[in-house]
């Protein structure tokens, strides 16, 4: 594993990690790693298809055909 030296850090702001590490009942260090893991993750993207497949089934096509020489609107919730 590589190593990471982060200078000039604010007092105030490791003070806050020393105080969250030791709420998680870990090391600063082993704190610090947990941020930058969470912070960094990236999540997988979803393909156009899970996209796709993910939607809703709301109607079959016929309830969105496009009606012509309508003068208004239809009543769809009466």
């Amino acid at each position: 594993m590589a190593d990471l030296l982060v200078r000039g850090v604010d007092e105030a702001l490791v003070r806050a990690l020393t105080e969250l590490a030791s709420a998680h009942g870990r090391s600063a260090e082993a704190e610090h790693r947990e941020i930058l893991a969470t912070a960094l993750a990236r999540s997988r993207r979803k393909t156009f298809a899970e996209v796709l497949s993910s939607m809703p089934d709301v109607g079959i096509d016929a309830d969105f055909e496009r009606v012509e020489g309508l003068d208004e609107a239809p009543e769809v919730f009466s």
